[in-house]
């Protein structure tokens, strides 16, 4: 049926990307874009809460750091699958991984070229 091939064709799975964004925060916004950039080109949607947030939530405030987490958590169970991008997990990607593994959720690692590997440690 060339409509049924047609909507797989069009599909495009909903992807969360972590990376870090603490310490350089500048650089790690950067590599984060190309992580977005990089799922566009595999027929994916990116989505990375931790670019999205902190342009209207303060990361130093508690409060609003936990709002931004919980927030975050919500998109993640939207995912389709979790990205994992680097060779240093933070404590967020951690709880991030963790919270995809509790749903069964298919969870892919990449190192800062793009590549996949195998958890890249």
């Amino acid at each position: 049926n060339i409509l049924k091939e047609e909507k797989i064709k069009a599909y495009k799975p909903l992807v969360y990307i972590a990376s870090p964004f603490a310490g350089d925060v500048e650089r790690n916004i950067e590599r984060t874009k190309g992580y977005c950039r990089f799922a566009l080109t595999q027929n994916c949607i990116p989505l990375a809460p931790h670019l999205h947030y902190p342009q209207f939530m303060d990361d130093n405030d508690m409060e609003q750091r936990r709002w931004g987490l919980f927030f975050a958590s919500v998109l993640l169970y939207k995912c389709d699958e979790l990205w994992v991008f680097g060779s240093r997990i933070s404590e967020g990607m951690s709880q991030e991984i963790k919270k995809a593994k509790r749903r069964g959720m298919t969870i892919r690692y990449f190192n800062d070229k793009c590549e996949e590997c195998d958890q890249c440690k």
